[in-house]
């Protein structure tokens, strides 16, 4: 893992409002000059919902009325070996999205006048893709082993496929795999072992030459994420950034392999957004970060590891909302840097 600084760079966790692309990636080059994004618009379709958008091309799976259905149809078997021969002969390709599937992206990779530090892509993790997708039975492929490795094996070709595509826009490439279905991991909801959950998620990286994190937009176990072959830990730190101080030893061991720390920070409601400011936000980013330095680490090597995000996706939001999020980013970076570093 290479110990890169990140400084405070700011970008987002994927998902805006807009129904056009070219708007949405207007905004994103405006206001995020290091780290921008190709944006998901869910609202322009549903083809870009999370368990539709990444599953074109796996075996049994329909998009029907912009749902997926997956049924063990004839052809199953073979549509399923050769998911296997792409992936041991690295055919990314087979599993590109398409265009419609992710117009932010196609608009993302043509855009002109852009010039940033990295570009960041996603994809959806093998835990919550494989949870929203039901056999014939009704029971989740989660829990057929078959099946969640063949996900695995599946958004790890598209994460690395997206990699290729995104240094065309420059050399330097993050992919997060975003995980909202670890927040409940170990409740009731599902019952996933840690060895599974951890198999799954660094199945889906392996392909992966770039950067590499993991968004969680929920409260989870931490030192499961951090076990993971990720290079940044991504997590919801206005609502559960304290979470992250009872697994000190964990994030100081992330750290001294190379790890950074990308703090969801900013709300994505419209109320919390109203009432915050740069500086109420400096102060609840450094007092969530306190208790790590209490513990023991370093805090001036945990800011140089630190990026800054919107606590998870923006898709909720007014579009003027969504705008106003990202010069609060913006306007937190600054203070961070000027205080911090």
């Amino acid at each position: 893992m290479n110990h890169i600084e990140y400084n405070f760079k700011t970008t987002i966790i994927g998902s805006m409002p807009h129904k056009n692309a070219g708007s949405a990636c207007t905004l994103i080059a405006r206001h995020l000059k290091d780290i921008p994004a190709w944006p998901q618009l869910p609202k322009r379709s549903s083809l870009e919902a999370m368990d539709v958008q990444f599953g074109t091309g796996f075996p049994g799976l329909d998009i029907i009325d912009g749902k997926a259905v997956f049924n063990r149809s004839a052809g199953f078997e073979q549509s399923l070996e050769s998911l296997y021969e792409a992936y041991l002969t690295d055919n990314y390709a087979r599993y590109a999205v398409a265009p419609e599937y992710a117009a932010g992206l196609y608009y993302f990779l043509n855009m002109a006048g852009i010039n940033p530090w990295a570009v960041k892509g996603q994809v959806s993790g093998p835990v919550s893709w494989c949870l929203g997708i039901s056999d014939e039975e009704g029971k989740s492929i989660l829990y057929d082993d078959i099946l969640s490795d063949a996900a695995a094996r599946m958004l790890a070709m598209s994460g690395a496929w997206q990699e290729k595509v995104l240094k065309t826009v420059c050399k330097n490439t993050i992919i997060f795999i975003d995980e909202p279905a670890m927040s409940s991991y170990g409740s009731a909801y599902f019952s996933l072992s840690r060895e599974k959950a951890t198999t799954l998620i660094n199945e889906s990286m392996t392909k992966i030459k770039c950067l590499k994190g993991i968004h969680c937009c929920g409260n989870t176990d931490w030192g499961l994420i951090l076990s993971t072959n990720l290079d940044i830990l991504s997590l919801d730190a206005y609502q559960y950034g304290d979470t992250l101080s009872l697994y000190p030893e964990a994030v100081k061991a992330f750290l001294a392999r190379g790890g950074g720390v990308a703090w969801g920070i900013v709300p994505n409601s419209e109320p919390e957004i109203i009432k915050e400011t740069p500086a109420s936000l400096k102060d609840r980013l450094e007092e969530t970060m306190a208790p790590l330095a209490r513990a023991g680490i370093d805090f001036k090597l945990l800011a140089a590891r630190s990026m800054l995000t919107p606590s998870c996706s923006l898709s909720a939001l007014s579009e003027e909302s969504a705008e106003h999020t990202l010069v609060l980013l913006n306007e937190l970076s600054d203070l961070m840097k000027a205080r911090h570093l």
